[in-house]
């Protein structure tokens, strides 16, 4: 018999919870990633050691411009085709094995980042580094929320989904953290860049040995025709046993929504992501909403922190109160409140304190894509985050010297006016499964699925009595 903490606490998703805590420690690397560069580039050693300091110990302002805003921005070109390349293999050899590989190719960008150390080829093995390893976080970007998307119940998707920005806050404040902690402590030497960039390893190994401990996606398993596994791997993620009628009910709805997937776009191939009943408007949505995230400011604080401010130490307070506010938002807002209007209030707010962030956008994309397209979908939506991650990590030394004050104005401006009236213009996603998006965008009928999961849940128990008749006639 079991327990009413099995049942009905959070005991009852423990596994979702794990495999969520696991994935998203590349999600870490994300935020550590993109908040180290900006405080290791500002280091007075940093800039002695690779000559952007004049003869009389001045700052070369326009190389030091140069240098931190490469520094910064060839992690997210790598990470733009770290993302659109993740698709393809992400549709191939499932989720888990795609973050596994990542993770390595991430690994040796940043060894090779570690490394660097003389002035003449330094900044070239850091700008390598910084490439390969972003190479490594877009693709990890893309596939780590589908994947969790993809195992979680529709009761808490939203809540375990949400946990993504959870880890990237705490990634970039760990970040500010160790810059700070070497900036007070190594103040000279290369390990004023080495620790910094070293440390990115923790959370990869953590990541990579923690896969071990996973099992891949149900619906992925469900896609590429491996029912079996797809029901046994349902079944653990639910805690219960495989011929539950629960885990039937979502495995027969699962099957039905892939089914008519294939029916429906047979032999479109990629095309399908545009062509098909529905789908262009989730792949809009997917681009625009990261469109508009990147533009309200968030990021530019986050990369340029120790310039904007005064000094690092204000930066990781700011951090920790970033890190509480989404955490809180996440844990008791997206499920009460629903993914749209939680989206809205996050944009309000944001455009009147455009620090605070929200972790909607990320939610939001992983659940609207069907199975069969869902990696390209966040593909292209982690893609868009990254293109114009790079964009404002490009231009955001020269705004904040042309602007000053006013560059707060304007993005609180895209704040209220686009991502405000954007967010409502979407559907809600609230307590709906992944299956249900096809409905809700239109893709098939409500009539039309109800029979298809009938059919299929009839199909599925089927082979079980014709199984159990044929064992029994050989005893």
């Amino acid at each position: 018999m079991r327990t009413m903490g099995v049942e009905h606490g959070i005991f009852k998703n423990i596994r979702v919870y794990w495999t969520a805590f696991i994935v998203y420690w590349g999600i870490v690397l994300f935020g550590y990633d993109t908040g180290i560069g900006g405080g290791v580039v500002s280091a007075t050693y940093f800039l002695e050691h690779f000559g952007l300091l004049r003869a009389d110990g001045t700052r070369d302002q326009r190389r030091v411009d140069a240098v931190s805003s490469n520094v910064v921005s060839v992690l997210q070109a790598g990470a733009f085709f770290g993302a659109l390349g993740s698709a393809p293999l992400s549709a191939k050899i499932g989720r888990k094995y795609t973050l596994f590989l990542f993770s390595v190719i991430f690994s040796v960008g940043a060894i090779l980042t570690t490394v660097a150390e003389t002035p003449e080829r330094g900044l070239a093995e850091i700008y390598a580094g910084r490439v390969i390893a972003g190479i490594g976080i877009g693709a990890i970007s893309a596939v780590a929320p589908a994947f969790v998307s993809e195992c979680s119940p529709k009761e808490v998707r939203g809540r375990i989904t949400g946990l993504f920005q959870i880890m990237v806050t705490t990634g970039v404040m760990i970040s500010y953290f160790v810059n700070y902690g070497v900036g007070i402590h190594i103040p000279t030497g290369v390990n004023v860049w080495r620790i910094p960039f070293a440390l990115q390893l923790v959370p990869a190994g953590i990541m990579f040995f923690g896969l071990l401990t996973v099992k891949e996606s149900p619906r992925f398993l469900a896609s590429v025709g491996k029912n079996k596994e797809a029901l046994r791997n349902l079944a653990y993620l639910r805690r219960e046993p495989i011929d539950s009628e629960d885990v039937l009910a979502e495995m027969a709805e699962i099957e039905a929504a892939i089914e008519e997937e294939r029916e429906a776009r047979r032999d479109l191939g990629l095309k399908e992501a545009f062509l098909g009943k529905g789908n262009l408007v989730r792949f809009v949505i997917a681009f625009v909403i990261f469109f508009f995230q990147q533009w309200t400011g968030q990021n530019s604080v986050n990369y340029y922190a120790p310039q904007i401010f005064e000094s690092i130490g204000f930066a990781a307070r700011k951090r920790v109160i970033k890190v509480v506010a989404t955490t809180v938002f996440v844990i008791f807002g997206v499920e009460a409140l629903g993914r749209k209007r939680s989206l809205f209030i996050s944009a309000m707010g944001m455009g009147t304190f455009f620090f605070i962030i929200g972790p909607l956008p990320w939610v939001y994309v992983s659940d609207i894509f069907p199975t069969r397209t869902r990696h390209y979908g966040l593909a292209l939506a982690s893609s868009s985050q990254w293109l114009w991650n790079f964009v404002i990590s490009k231009i955001t030394p020269s705004l904040v010297t042309a602007l000053g004050y006013k560059l707060f104005l304007m993005f609180a401006s895209i704040n209220i006016g686009g991502m405000g009236v954007f967010s409502l213009l979407i559907p809600e996603t609230k307590g709906r499964s992944l299956e249900e998006m096809d409905i809700i965008f239109g893709s098939i009928s409500k009539e039309q699925r109800e029979a298809d999961i009938e059919k299929r849940a009839r199909e599925m128990h089927r082979p079980a009595s014709s199984h159990s008749a044929s064992t029994e006639q050989k005893v």
